[in-house]
């Protein structure tokens, strides 16, 4: 639920501590009680807070916690821009609660945030110690050396897909500012026209967004993947080496590379510098005789035809079951009641296309690579 402009003000001039109620109806009243008309927006504080997602003393709501950007991923946007452009200002034209403003500061950038909503403009002053005022995205008002922005990725609760219907639309953006920019989108928008830099970013496996930078934050790259695991970073871009030909047979490993590479379009990339190849040239597995550190891949134990499948999984006994299906048209959910696993080893089957033909691949359980020497051993 949103806060609105009153329960703002309140939040963030008020002591608001802890409530150790944990049941939702008991909890409410307390609230009420502490609290009169504003315990609702307490209680949607505690929840928002709840998630850990931001810093714990941080004012927000459940809608402006879920679209912030993660700390982590924030941070690598402007590492980008003070390595490329050195000390700059830096405009955030959609600030909501702050979290650019938070990351931007840490790398020793000015910062100025600015939004329409009131509400959070009055929690991003709580948050971070900089400038915010109210404006539209669209209206230039500022002499700042980059532009940031964060248009709105959902509407009517469905994703959008289409740049031209992002909330302001992306063209728009583009056409209101002749400064250098990154655009927050979501990995899955259609990117192929884009003159700049796709860069691509995941947090402990899950992809978390696509920011789109102007050719003059690029670096001359027109695509990149930022695996980010257990605080650990790992950078992958068009500009690294690749190969024309890189299918053959499976090695002893299957590796399903971080959806940040595979979204960014580097799996040949990532499978050249690891010394690894592919299933298939149109088929984003790759396979070698070991597993990258920080990666995930499964041990192969049988390649049996798509339609051979049951029986041959069977005598394996498995029970917990992890299926992966990609370029073949197979519901993974259909599939595992189709094998009916009962058994009680944990396992894995990864079902793809070789050249024309269905294979699946009975593996033993999902295994992180350590280091080299380790998973070799």
């Amino acid at each position: 639920m949103l806060i609105n402009l009153d329960e703002a003000r309140y939040l963030t001039t008020h002591d608001i501590s802890a409530c150790p109620e944990t049941d939702p109806i008991k909890r409410a009243t307390l609230l009420k009680e502490q609290h009169s008309e504003y315990g609702r927006a307490v209680a949607e504080l505690f929840d928002a807070r709840s998630k850990g997602k931001l810093p714990e003393h941080w004012f927000m709501d459940s809608d402006s916690s879920q679209q912030a950007t993660p700390l982590a991923v924030a941070d690598i946007r402007f590492q980008r821009i003070k390595r490329v452009l050195g000390d700059v200002t830096v405009h955030d034209v959609t600030c909501s609660i702050g979290t650019e403003g938070a990351s931007c500061l840490a790398q020793g950038l000015d910062y100025v945030g600015s939004d329409l909503s009131l509400p959070r403009l009055v929690m991003a002053r709580a948050n971070v110690k900089a400038p915010f005022f109210q404006a539209d995205a669209l209206t230039p008002c500022t002499t700042a050396d980059v532009i940031v922005a964060d248009p709105a990725r959902r509407a009517g609760g469905r994703r959008i897909t289409n740049p031209e219907q992002l909330l302001p639309p992306l063209s728009a953006l583009l056409g209101s500012y002749s400064q250098n920019l990154a655009v927050k989108c979501a990995p899955g928008l259609d990117f192929t026209e884009w003159e700049g830099l796709v860069s691509v970013v995941s947090v402990d496996g899950g992809v978390k967004e696509a920011c789109l930078y102007t050719p003059g934050l690029a670096e001359g790259q027109r695509r990149e993947a930022v695996v980010i695991r257990g605080g650990a970073v790992d950078k992958l871009s068009d500009s690294m080496p690749t190969a024309d030909e890189l299918a053959g047979p499976a090695g002893r490993y299957i590796i399903d590379p971080d959806g940040a590479v595979v979204r960014a379009g580097l799996v040949r990339q990532f499978a050249v510098r690891e010394g690894l190849w592919m299933l298939d040239e149109r088929i984003a597995y790759v396979t070698g005789d070991r597993i990258p550190h920080g990666y995930s891949g499964f041990e192969v134990l049988e390649q049996v035809p798509l339609k051979k499948l049951k029986a041959a999984l069977a005598p394996h006994n498995p029970g917990s079951l992890e299926i992966l299906v990609r370029g073949v048209d197979v519901d993974p959910d259909v599939l595992r009641k189709k094998l009916r696993p009962r058994g009680q080893r944990q396992m894995a089957v990864i079902v793809t296309r070789i050249g024309t033909q269905g294979v699946a691949f009975i593996c033993n359980a999902r295994q992180v690579g350590s280091n080299k020497s380790e998973v070799e051993e």
